[in-house]
């Protein structure tokens, strides 16, 4: 079938004075913030002038702009690829161009038989995936696009993603040259977001656990979370913590970005300078910091066996349910649960 698969990703300013707006945008998504839609603007444009200043900075160290466009072009380029002739794969961002509007006029040009959409987190969240789903629904409505949909919810633990990872994994251990600590290192959510239902956490650990058996090696480990803002409580331990707790047991931290697929200012900058100095600074023995999966070829082409399978209506990449019972926001209510789906949280 002539088959649309839309990567669906967060976006990212594409010169420091998209910084500000595009703040916005995140910040006025109820998603993000749930208040009403008044008092949703205000917040959104106040904390958007505040934290303008600061990510501005931030962008100019790696030149100017978010890369997480490019990265995601690459991606999607690998991907057709992988599918053939009969695929065409588009991009829509949540926050920026080109906007999931922007998308959804585009696919219905091209008229494709199928659509697939296919979140560029592998671990489901309200705040990520259900945001990026809902703007597509309202935009795919709003044009009249009428097409048998496919809707990828997750996929924390498939095969492509979790021998890619682990095989970068691999080879940073090899130069290690010491005893390391590895640390899953996850996108934060506030604790009030998890309390009210959602997966996330849940499908953290279940990628970590996936990658460190795909890694069959006997590693000292930990998932942690990073990216805080803002004065509200979030899920933990934090990715600082963590360095400092590797640092203080004499082990060097070795730091998986687990819940990003592709490079950004989240990697580039927090991880690989703001975190590396934290490490020198606690008198870690060295730091290592594993790549994303990106064009990985293992993780393309599991994404492309993704979309082959995936059927209409909506569904994880293994076909059933896969999150604890306690998680009320899973979007898979209906399917079938997961014999092995664990009831932790971080």
């Amino acid at each position: 079938m002539k088959t649309a698969v839309v990567l669906l990703n967060l976006g990212g300013p594409d010169s420091l004075d998209a910084v500000q707006p595009f703040l916005q945008n995140l910040f006025s998504d109820p998603a993000i913030i749930s208040a009403p839609a008044p008092i949703r603007w205000l917040l959104a444009r106040l904390i958007s002038r505040r934290r303008a200043p600061v990510a501005r900075k931030i962008y100019a160290e790696i030149g100017g702009r978010s890369p997480l466009l490019p990265n995601t072009e690459a991606q999607a380029s690998a991907l057709a690829n992988a599918l053939g002739e009969d695929a065409k794969v588009f991009i829509a961002m949540r926050y920026w161009h080109p906007f999931v509007e922007e998308t959804a006029r585009a696919v219905k040009a091209w008229m494709p038989e199928r659509v697939v959409l296919l979140p560029l987190y592998p671990q489901f969240s309200t705040t990520t995936t259900q945001s990026s789903f809902d703007a597509w629904d309202g935009a795919a409505t709003a044009i009249g696009l009428k097409v048998p949909t496919a809707r990828l919810c997750c996929y924390p633990d498939d095969g492509g993603f979790v021998a890619a990872n682990a095989r970068l994994l691999a080879k940073t251990l090899d130069l290690a040259g010491g005893p390391v600590r590895v640390l899953f290192s996850a996108h934060g959510l506030p604790k009030r977001v998890v309390e009210r239902g959602d997966p996330y956490p849940s499908q953290v650990e279940r990628s970590a656990k996936a990658i460190m058996v795909a890694l069959g090696r006997s590693v000292d480990w930990v998932v942690c979370y990073q990216s805080r803002v803002g004065p509200l409580e979030w899920i933990g331990p934090s990715t600082e913590a963590e360095i400092r707790r590797a640092a203080a047991d004499k082990l060097m931290p070795g730091i998986v970005p687990l819940s990003f697929v592709s490079e950004h200012s989240e990697t580039l900058v927090e991880l690989d300078r703001e975190y590396r100095d934290l490490a020198e600074a606690a008198g870690a023995p060295g730091f290592l910091r594993v790549p994303t999966v990106s064009t990985d070829a293992l993780f393309i082409d599991g994404l492309a066996r993704l979309v082959r399978a995936a059927p209409a209506g909506l569904s994880s990449g293994c076909g059933r349910r896969i999150c604890p019972a306690e998680h009320r926001r899973c979007p898979n209510q209906g399917l079938g649960n997961d014999p092995h789906a664990s009831t932790s949280s971080a």
